[in-house]
């Protein structure tokens, strides 16, 4: 039985303004063909708009005019939405699997992003040039590996800005041997969409020495 797509929640046309087309058509694609791709699960379709899209979105006002990589792009997200969302900002898409490599050019292509490069490589041997002022990730490891691998993509006193889920507290604690090793500072968590969404985005925020 093929799932149908939540109604567009009002969230949605606050969060992309004026480019509110470009993210129904992203979610019109990934919806299509997200599942045959090994994109997003078949459970996941029903609910994207409020856990994937919107769940995005609510990062892009913390984002500064500059580059920003987003590691282990994967379907897009949140690389993609944020691009749709904040056209001022040049986004580095790093994805190693070829398949999502090709979905993620076809995508910024039609949805005619000019913001976007995507980078075939695996986080740890990317080479980025200039360095990243600030880093996105989702859905991608815990804080424990995830942040050697970010932090050399990142200019000093640049940002690193990850998308995690209720245990973040947790996974910081795990961390906390790694977090001084690489002299983040400022680390903090951030509770983003209350009052606008049913359920709150949680951000893990550091920056880099």
């Amino acid at each position: 039985m093929e799932m149908s797509v939540e109604a567009e929640p009002a969230a949605a046309g606050t969060l992309f303004g004026a480019r509110i087309d470009r993210a129904r058509q992203f979610t019109a694609d990934l919806a299509s063909r997200g599942e045959e791709l090994g994109l997003v699960g078949p459970l996941e379709i029903p609910r994207l708009w409020t856990r994937h899209i919107l769940n995005c979105a609510l990062l892009a006002p913390l984002l500064k005019p500059g580059r920003v990589g987003d590691i282990g792009s994967g379907a897009g997200l949140p690389g993609l939405v944020l691009a749709i969302a904040r056209p001022d900002v040049q986004f580095i898409l790093i994805e190693p699997m070829e398949r999502r490599v090709d979905w993620l050019q076809r995508e910024s292509a039609a949805l005619e992003l000019d913001n976007v490069e995507v980078v075939r490589a695996r986080a740890e041997e990317a080479k980025l040039s200039p360095w990243l002022d600030q880093a996105t990730a989702r859905a991608v490891s815990a804080l424990s590996k995830l942040i050697p691998l970010t932090v050399p993509l990142v200019r000093s006193g640049g940002e690193l800005l990850f998308l995690k889920g209720a245990s973040v507290e947790a996974e910081i604690e795990a961390a906390s041997p790694v977090i001084r090793r690489t002299r983040l500072a400022d680390v903090e968590v951030l509770t983003l969409g209350g009052g606008l969404m049913a359920e709150v985005t949680r951000v893990f925020r550091a920056t880099v020495d």
